[in-house]
């Protein structure tokens, strides 16, 4: 004959498992009994009131705020050009480091004292270590570069 296939630790299980189901269902019919001695199932109504909050109580009317559907605006409003919104691409720098036979090298920003990447290929002028230049900025591989690169008069 062959050996039993219910080992201790299923039986172990399975008894967790009846347990688990019983005391599941003492607390669902604990709660039916609360229920219906209390004789509450909750809130019936939910109002809205004039803040847009839920509550269990009507709204009071003289809190209640009229709008004109005339001036609610849909969409976004165009936008006014002005003189703070201009945005001028031109930033000026120092020359920190530049390699000629490598072909790169850095500009300071004169603003945020940020070192900036500058490429051969980004340069109008010739530009050497400490000269004044003024250029623009692009997104490269590694961050922000510097391009368009020409000496400050």
């Amino acid at each position: 004959m062959g050996r039993s296939q219910q080992t201790f630790s299923k039986t172990e299980k399975e008894k967790k498992r009846l347990k688990k189901r019983e005391d599941k269902k003492k607390k669902m019919d604990a709660r039916k009994a609360d229920k219906e001695e209390n004789g509450t199932s909750g809130i019936d109504f939910v109002y809205v009131d004039h803040m847009g909050n839920l509550v269990d109580t009507p709204p009071d009317p003289s809190k209640k705020v009229k709008v004109d559907a005339e001036e609610i605006v849909l969409g976004i409003p165009k936008k006014e050009d002005s003189d703070d919104d201009k945005f001028d691409p031109v930033r000026i720098g120092t020359v920190n480091f530049f390699d000629h036979s490598k072909g790169f090298g850095f500009i300071v920003d004169n603003e945020n004292s940020e070192k900036y990447f500058c490429h051969v290929s980004g340069l109008i002028d010739e530009i050497t270590e400490g000269n004044k230049v003024s250029f623009e900025l692009e997104k490269g591989q590694r961050g922000m570069n510097a391009v368009k690169v020409k000496l400050e008069k």
